[in-house]
């Protein structure tokens, strides 16, 4: 049942307990995000190339075991999954400041813990996603989503210049320290979630292949569920592109410190709070179908401002790019897990998610690997331009599916949409 009040879904301890892990983890998370390639670029002096592949390292999970996680995690209680990535991913982390601190720590250190980080990452989200619906309820998907999105945001904002002086002041390596607390804490917040799921009940002929097939044969099948994860593939390829050369281009081009670059992050994390916060009343009167195009294409452009800057005052208007697309990302975002949520039946929950984060993040490791030699062979700035073009292109599968004149998000599967 839909829940009232200004606190809504606040109000249920359950959900309290999901929003904190939440946070918590999304804080290790971001520092992650910021820590993970100054350890390289900083500590390892490592080149282009090789902060190029420690992005792709960090993301190869996706490819590796994307689709048997969704196949696996609708076998499994999906809090269960959640507390072990949460803890494993911690001791994972754990180890990178332990080798730095015992001069063991080398390029493939790094690379071996990213892709295990990355590789648990990927059955963490599947299962949280899975997770939401039972948790909440499908009528208040948009709300949950939203609010968890608020909080993902408000870390987003504060983790890189909670990173950024952590860097300075106790070093890159060091700062991971502050990560695997985070995930640790996050995996004990979710144990104390009392609301329990049934345990799935298990197929008569259990069959990994089989149940992969389904899961790909639902997702690609249905006009809306492919339009958004191609359009996300499109968009994920180029952000990582550009990704993987932003801070090489803003430590060696525009010569600004850990804290300098700290800063500039938080600001796309006030764009992600922005977006978070307006998620609701921009889907209700743009329309739920339509605001999914329409965000990459108004915001993704103005991230041409970053490679346009020059050192000094101006790259911190070039900034106000990065929030934008920060902005139409988490807009974007709401209303398509919400779709994709809603449009799922719950046996196939999983592997809707896996198959989707297959398919769109399969090429972020590529995405990676093309920044890294681009910014090896063309340099950063262009890289950065590349990224932009490409970014704003990935609004066209979306425009050109029903998405683009539908205004409300559907309480059931309507059977002309059904694959």
């Amino acid at each position: 049942m839909p829940i009232p009040s200004r606190l809504g879904l606040l109000r249920d301890p359950d959900f309290g307990r999901l929003f904190a892990a939440t946070a918590l983890g999304q804080l290790g998370d971001r520092i992650i995000f910021l820590a993970f390639p100054l350890v390289a670029i900083v500590a390892l002096n490592a080149t282009e190339f090789q902060v190029g592949l420690l992005t792709a390292t960090t993301t190869a999970g996706s490819l590796l075991v994307g689709l048997p996680a969704g196949a696996w995690a609708d076998r499994m209680r999906k809090r269960s999954v959640m507390i072990s990535t949460d803890l494993a991913r911690a001791v994972a982390l754990l180890t990178i400041p332990v080798a730095s601190r015992s001069d063991l720590l080398t390029i493939w250190w790094l690379y071996a813990v990213a892709l295990l980080h990355g590789t648990l990452t990927v059955f963490f989200d599947v299962a949280y996603v899975s997770y939401l619906p039972h948790l909440v309820g499908r009528v208040n998907l948009i709300e949950g989503n939203s609010k968890l999105s608020v909080i993902r945001s408000v870390t987003s904002l504060s983790g890189p210049g909670l990173a950024g002086s952590l860097v300075g002041w106790i070093g890159a390596p060091a700062t991971l320290l502050a990560s695997s607390v985070g995930m640790a804490m996050s995996g004990l917040f979710a144990t104390s979630i009392r609301k329990r799921e049934q345990k799935p009940e298990p197929s008569e002929q259990p069959q990994l292949l089989r149940d992969i097939k389904e899961g790909l044969k639902f997702v690609l099948k249905h006009p809306i569920l492919r339009a958004i994860i191609l359009g996300d593939a499109i968009f994920n390829l180029f952000l990582v592109m550009y990704q993987s050369m932003l801070l090489v281009f803003l430590e060696r081009e525009m010569g600004l410190g850990s804290f300098g670059i700290g800063l500039i992050l938080s600001g796309m994390g006030c764009g992600a709070l922005l977006g978070a916060l307006s998620a609701t009343r921009v889907s209700m009167r743009v329309g739920q179908g339509r605001v999914i195009w329409l965000a990459p294409l108004v915001t993704c452009p103005l991230t041409v401002l970053m490679p346009l800057a020059h050192p000094g005052w101006v790259v911190c208007v070039a900034a106000l790019g990065l929030s934008s697309l920060s902005v139409g990302g988490v807009i974007r975002f709401v209303a398509q897990s919400s779709f994709q949520q809603t449009l799922t039946p719950d046996r196939l929950m999983g592997r809707m998610s896996a198959t989707a984060r297959f398919v769109s993040w399969g090429g972020i490791p590529l995405g990676g690997l093309l920044g890294g030699v681009s910014g090896s062979v063309f340099g950063a700035s262009a890289t950065l331009w590349i990224g932009a073009v490409g970014m704003t292109l990935s609004f066209l599968p979306t425009f050109l599916s029903p998405l683009r004149t539908m205004h409300t998000l559907p309480r059931k599967c309507d059977p002309s949409l059904a694959p």
